[in-house]
């Protein structure tokens, strides 16, 4: 009797620390996403007009891709980039951590907005070219210590097509103006 106590209550330890542990990571994420902001305006999408499931996919995502790279940049971790990137932008973000690995840097982006603009939605509705002119905070670690700070504007050209279940990054490019 007294092991089937003890693994019954295990048992039940262990689902706890499971919930606890899913809420915790859910609350992260939430908060990661917090702090991204982002405004999307579909007014000037060619030659297809984005319909509003479509907008509020991508709005969705877009922020949640966001909020996954400045995660895996601040840990040097690859993992939040599943799901959200693809393709070239995720074997960009691939090496630029791998990068920071080596030379034990890491980057935090405490606060980011984003002004997106859709200029390019394919008839079949396959890929969306996305120009984002991004403002956020920026910090450069070194082992944990903050050795830079600066405030950044910086435009993107973005190339984003829908998965399963979710629109994924596939090309995040920076270029000096639109």
């Amino acid at each position: 009797m007294f092991r089937f106590t003890y693994a019954a209550h295990a048992h039940r330890l262990v689902g706890r620390a499971a919930i606890l542990a899913c809420w915790l990571a859910s609350a992260f994420y939430s908060h990661a996403a917090d702090t991204v902001q982002v405004k999307l305006d579909i007014s000037q999408a060619q030659p297809r007009a984005v319909e509003s499931l479509t907008e509020r996919g991508v709005l969705r995502d877009y922020r949640f891709a966001w909020a996954n790279l400045a995660q895996a940049l601040q840990f040097n971790s690859p993992d939040p980039l599943e799901g959200s990137f693809a393709g070239d932008a995720k074997q960009w973000l691939r090496e630029t951590i791998l990068n920071q690995q080596r030379l034990g840097l890491s980057q935090r982006y405490p606060a980011q907005k984003h002004r997106l603009e859709a200029v390019f939605y394919a008839p079949e509705g396959d890929v969306m070219e996305l120009h984002d002119t991004a403002e956020y905070q920026w910090q450069l670690l070194d082992k944990g210590k903050m050795i830079h700070q600066e405030h950044i504007v910086q435009h993107w050209v973005v190339l984003m097509t829908p998965g399963a279940d979710r629109w994924v990054i596939r090309q995040l490019q920076a270029v000096p103006q639109f």
